[in-house]
């Protein structure tokens, strides 16, 4: 795809973020679009975002669900980028003006102590680097209409992210057996989903130590202070102006946030 067509196609999405319209899948409008070119739009936008003042907080893993690579046949793990203007504050509230059709789920966040810039990282590796857990909601939002997307959509799209919310309190991993963390989420105060540390590909770390492998082919690295947002432990719950979610994560605390109307 010709350089002219990226440039195009990245300010579909920024024109699609601002105007909260959603643009038809590229896998329908360009349906040879790759993968890398895909990381091109999302790093082109990226770039756009930090000359306009935005800084980068972290990176965001999705896709860890294997029922969900199975639905709609994706085999592989993408990510995003997550940037300071997406930080939402535990039991803040979320202008519906500023999201186009959003969906939640909670998680396992990761904070670094040092950089993971090494090929070849493995969950060790992971572990040893990671200063703190915490839990999270992750507000994924998509620019393409009615989520009607295949990898390479998401992918152009900043991996569909949305806003994040950090709670409760910094938590050592040191003794903690992150597979079988449980998590509840709430919606209006009704249990809606559970799930457990192993639903991000087995092990929260496994998908933190993808994604530095996978930023390494890029000549990205993870760095000291990133927050990692490692996958969402349960299905995405579509939300509506007014909605409030809660989540309860065993040992590492409660996070929460609602929707403006």
């Amino acid at each position: 795809m010709a350089q002219n067509q990226i440039q195009l196609l990245s300010q579909q999405l920024l024109d699609a973020e601002k105007t909260r319209k959603g643009i038809e899948p590229f896998t329908k409008t360009y349906p040879q679009l790759t993968e890398e070119e895909a990381y091109q739009i999302q790093l082109l936008n990226i770039q756009k975002k930090l000359n306009a003042g935005e800084k980068i907080v972290g990176k965001k893993i999705g896709w860890t669900s294997l029922a969900m690579q199975t639905l709609l046949g994706v085999n592989e793990l993408d990510y995003g980028h997550l940037l300071d203007g997406m930080i939402l504050e535990n039991h803040g509230i979320l202008s519906w003006q500023k999201v186009c059709q959003p969906k939640v789920e909670a998680e396992i966040a990761f904070v670094l102590k040092k950089d993971l810039t090494v090929p070849n990282v493995t969950e060790v590796d992971v572990l040893l680097a990671t200063d703190y857990i915490v839990p999270a909601l992750k507000i994924v939002d998509s620019r393409i209409r009615d989520w009607d997307i295949q990898l390479v959509d998401t992918v152009a799209d900043n991996a569909s992210s949305g806003f994040f919310v950090l709670g409760g309190s910094p938590t050592s991993i040191a003794d903690l057996d992150l597979t079988i963390i449980g998590m509840a989420l709430y919606k209006n105060g009704e249990l809606i989903n559970t799930g457990a540390g192993a639903a991000a590909m087995g092990h929260p770390a496994k998908c933190v130590a993808w994604l530095a492998n996978k930023l390494h082919d890029y000549g990205i690295s993870l760095k000291a202070g990133e927050v990692i947002l490692s996958g969402a432990l349960s299905a995405a719950v579509a939300a509506e102006p007014g909605d409030y979610f809660h989540a309860k994560l065993a040992h590492i605390g409660e996070v929460s946030m609602k929707f403006g109307d």
